[in-house]
C-alpha cells in the first residue's frame, strides 16, 4: 500500500465515523518525518476517541498497526503514527487553535476528503 493509499484508507475510516473537515496533506517535500498528514475533527472528546479507534480497527484489518499513538484518551488532540502517514484527530477548539493546515499548506499539497 502506498503512502497516499494509506492516507486515503485513514480518511475513509474517519469519514465513516462522521469526522468533520477531513484533509490529506502531502508533506513529503517539507519534512522527513512522514509523507502525509491526515487531519480531521470530532465534535466531542468522545467522538475524537471513537475516530481514533475507527482508524486503528480499519487498518488492523489490513494488517497495519500504528508505530505510536498519543493523546486520544484525553480527546482533545490525538495522533496516530503509521510511519509514512500521521493521523491528527482534533476536537473543534484544538483544531482551530493549532491550525496545522496553515503551517503545512504550500498551496498545492492539500486534498479535501469528501467521502
Amino acid at each position: 500500500m502506498t503512502g497516499h493509499e494509506l492516507a486515503l484508507a485513514c480518511a475513509k475510516a474517519l469519514s465513516e465515523k462522521k469526522a468533520q473537515d477531513i484533509v490529506i496533506l502531502d508533506v513529503a517535500d517539507q519534512t522527513v518525518v512522514c509523507s502525509y498528514f491526515v487531519i480531521a475533527s470530532g465534535h466531542s472528546t468522545t467522538q475524537v476517541r471513537a475516530l481514533g479507534d475507527a482508524v486503528e480497527e480499519k487498518l488492523e484489518k489490513d494488517g497495519l498497526s500504528p508505530l505510536r499513538k498519543e493523546g486520544l484518551r484525553e480527546g482533545r488532540w490525538g495522533v496516530i503514527d503509521y510511519g509514512d502517514v500521521v493521523v491528527h484527530i482534533f476536537n473543534e477548539e484544538s483544531r482551530l487553535y493549532y491550525y496545522l493546515e496553515r503551517l503545512w499548506d504550500s498551496g498545492k499539497n492539500i486534498e479535501r476528503y469528501e467521502g
